[in-house]
């Protein structure tokens, strides 16, 4: 009689031919702190998991606070990935990048922070869900987002809004400087 092997399982190295790398795209910024620090070491542990690669990342620049909160400047910085993470799974792994950084979501809503990453455009994904929504429905208006999204792909078409050559030449600069 033959040995029974139990509780072995054979696991399937993914086929190359299904793997899917995705370009995604994620805003950074911080105004608390060592802003530049921080960003620096947000982008590497961006990349530092084997589903997601960063290929390209912007100059940082300073750029003043959206919203109604008083607050010091910001600086501000966006990297090109390829991931094979779905948005919710790119998403998770972008808060919990925060949370390893010291962000603490109990702040007032368009306030200071240590630091902050936003996906904003996940291949040609149009989402709309609880906690995400793709493309970021800020991007238009936003010029610390478009500065840095042009340096890294300014012949980017993101669904429903444009090509962003075109979306940064219609912003408002309310001072955008490049560090």
């Amino acid at each position: 009689m033959g040995a029974a092997v139990v509780g072995v399982a054979v696991v399937a190295a993914p086929d190359p031919d299904t793997v899917r790398w995705v370009p995604a795209y994620v805003g950074l910024g911080s105004n608390l702190g060592d802003s530049v620090a921080l960003i620096e070491r947000a982008i590497e542990l961006i990349g530092a998991h084997s589903t997601t690669r960063v290929i390209s990342r912007s100059a940082l620049y300073r750029t003043a606070p959206f919203g109604p909160v008083q607050q010091q400047p910001f600086v501000n910085a966006v990297v090109g990935v390829l991931t094979l993470e779905t948005p919710m799974q790119l998403l998770q792994r972008l808060l919990e990048t925060e949370r390893c950084l010291g962000r603490r979501r109990d702040g007032e809503r368009w306030g200071p922070r240590l630091i902050d990453l936003d996906l904003l455009v996940h291949g040609d994904a149009r989402l709309e869900v609880e906690g995400l929504m793709l493309p970021h429905p800020g991007i238009p208006e936003r010029d610390f987002v478009l500065y840095p999204l042009f340096d890294v792909a300014p012949h980017l078409a993101i669904p429903v809004f444009g090509v962003v050559r075109d979306l940064v030449a219609r912003v408002i600069n309310r001072g955008v400087q490049r560090l």
